[in-house]
């Protein structure tokens, strides 16, 4: 978040979001050149209206009178094309605005390291890149626009007044300012009420996602009661919130327009009392109550505009927020792409910490040959995922180096490292797509036959084809249509399909029965050769062919050698086999 010595200016957030216009200034340009015009039409039409009054009324010429009717008529079709036009024109370009910042947070979002995601909540994110967008897509459309067309028509109008009569322009304009101060006034109390609402509406955002993404659990344990409670106590802070924004705003408009009418009545009373004495015509007033019928709509305007403006900045301040975080983890300027790697991995003393103060791991050194499988045994948070999470730069080692195949990783592009590492998380990600479309996430241009075999070595080809149809059938959001044990052979099967020259498996069998278990390790067997595979799990099955097993302990590596090995020289790992594995040998 940002502190307060970090506090953007509303200036700074506001050039900022109007920086996102630039590509579209083609349309805004011609946008607000026929806002020009229209204004001046707006300035011509109380003038042609005076004429009318006194040289075709009081004149009582009807071929005159019936001209200024037709000029009004053609008037106000010209105001109504160019009216169209230019709100089309608005219209597209603060949809490109919109399209332009949602790509941005997209592709930031994409980019920035796993730390991030570790701290941002799921509903502040969605909120930020939807009703936030929405806010800077309305302020740099129609809000603008409005904006501008009421200050030039303010601008005009005043030019007006003053020509017609410096006295009554007076008279009538001894309002604006008091006008300016109380909408100053309500944009310095609003900002930071708008902002704690759109906060707020964030966490309404979380608590519902949990919830949703939860349903199950919350059933399971009884707690739907519980669920809608809090729900409603977060709902109940947004709603008195919402109430003191509309309390601010029911007083502030007719508190604007009230003021602006004051100036009115004293306009109509002193320009009755100059027509009584023959110094203004009654066409001359009405024509100065025309402009300031035209007054009065950008003073109303500054009431509507002025709480859009606010509301605008808070979400231009959250959505900078997360275009402005910088990521853990970054790609070098001069970085090179990775060469077609064989899979000789060392971690040099290596070490790490979360966020720079939980320290997981402590000089880690061990080397991986070509084609060697690697297991990685140990209680929870001893470091067996911060490894495996660190070889394909989720994170970044706060000391030490890892190299492949002798490049460091922190030289070499992203995308060229993990194109060639195949990757199955202990937490089995698919998305709401087709179960072909799952398989080839990593080869978007993988042929139907490498689709196939790719299932078929995971085990789950034959699962596939019971499906109502088959590869095209849709798994659902997270795969929920699927047992886990389905979840994770899909899961093996689009990393098998990448071809990776080192494979991750992160505690890949544990949601898979004995039987499904001992066919998938067949297939693993084969796919391994000739890979440098790395392998978190507690089966016995997979340690005894380890080439190399790792035990670790509090970031440490206490011992290190081949299951054999290790049964005789630590006791560590000997206790872990008598008291977890080797009761699997009973199975």
């Amino acid at each position: 978040m940002t502190s307060p010595a970090q506090h953007p200016g509303s200036l700074h957030i506001l050039r900022r979001c109007y920086g996102y216009l630039r590509p579209y200034r083609r349309l805004a340009v011609p946008a607000y050149l026929a806002l020009l015009v229209i204004n001046a039409l707006n300035a011509l039409i109380p003038q042609i209206i005076r004429e009318a009054v006194d040289r075709g009324m009081d004149g009582g010429d009807v071929a005159f009178l019936g001209a200024m009717v037709l000029a009004l008529l053609a008037l106000t079709l010209v105001k109504g094309v160019l009216a169209f036009i230019q709100g089309r024109w608005i219209e597209q370009s603060s949809q490109g605005v919109a399209y332009d910042l949602r790509n941005a947070i997209h592709g930031q979002l994409a980019a920035l390291s796993f730390s991030y995601h570790d701290q941002a909540e799921t509903g502040q994110l969605l909120s930020r890149s939807i009703q936030d967008v929405e806010r800077i897509r309305f302020l740099t459309g129609r809000a603008t626009f409005r904006l501008l067309d009421g200050s030039v028509l303010l601008v005009g109008t005043t030019v007006m007044l003053t020509w017609m009569n410096p006295r009554l322009a007076i008279l009538a304009l001894l309002m604006v300012p008091l006008l300016g101060l109380t909408t100053f006034n309500f944009a310095r109390q609003f900002r930071p009420l708008s902002l704690a609402i759109q906060q707020q509406l964030a966490v309404l955002t979380t608590r519902l996602d949990q919830n949703l993404r939860g349903a199950r659990i919350v059933k399971a344990f009884a707690q739907e009661d519980a669920e809608i409670a809090r729900f409603d106590a977060e709902n109940v802070h947004w709603f008195d919130l919402s109430a003191r924004s509309a309390r601010l705003q029911a007083v502030n408009a007719p508190l604007l327009t009230l003021i602006a009418n004051a100036g009115l009545v004293f306009v109509i009373w002193y320009g009755g009392l100059l027509v009584i004495r023959s110094e203004l015509t009654l066409g001359e007033l009405v024509a100065f109550t025309t402009y300031l019928g035209l007054l009065a709509q950008p003073v109303r305007l500054m009431g509507m505009i002025t709480p859009v403006l606010a509301m605008a900045v808070a979400s231009g301040e959250r959505i900078f927020e997360i275009l402005d975080a910088q990521s853990e983890v970054r790609e070098l300027p001069d970085a090179v792409p990775l060469p077609p790697v064989r899979g000789h991995v060392c971690l040099e003393h290596v070490s790490f910490a979360y966020f720079g103060r939980h320290r997981v791991l402590d000089d880690v050194t061990f080397e991986a040959r070509p084609g060697q499988v690697i297991a990685l045994l140990g209680a929870t948070g001893s470091g067996k995922s911060t490894i495996i999470n660190l070889i394909p730069r989720f994170y970044d080692p706060t000391g030490g180096r890892i190299t492949i195949d002798g490049h460091d990783i922190r030289q070499v592009t992203l995308n060229s490292l993990r194109d060639q590492i195949g990757i199955v998380l202990q937490e089995t990600t698919l998305f709401a797509a087709t179960v072909r479309e799952n398989i080839a996430f990593g080869c978007l241009d993988a042929a139907e036959e490498a689709i196939v075999e790719a299932a078929q070595a995971a085990q789950c080809h034959e699962f596939i084809l019971d499906m109502p149809d088959g590869y095209d059938s849709h798994v659902g959001e997270r795969g929920v249509t699927l047992s886990g044990g389905q979840k994770q052979r899909i899961a093996i099967a689009r990393a098998l399909l990448k071809d990776p020259r080192i494979l991750i498996l992160d505690d890949a069998l544990s949601s898979v029965d004995t039987e499904t278990e001992q066919r998938i390790q067949v297939a693993l067997e084969r796919l391994m050769e000739g890979r440098t595979s790395f392998v978190i799990a507690q089966r016995l099955s997979t340690l005894r062919r380890a080439d190399l097993i790792l035990v670790l302990e509090q970031g440490r590596i206490v011992a290190r050698g081949t299951h054999a090995d290790l049964l005789s020289t630590s006791g560590l790992y000997a206790e872990i086999y008598y008291r977890q594995l080797r009761p699997q040998e009973a199975r």
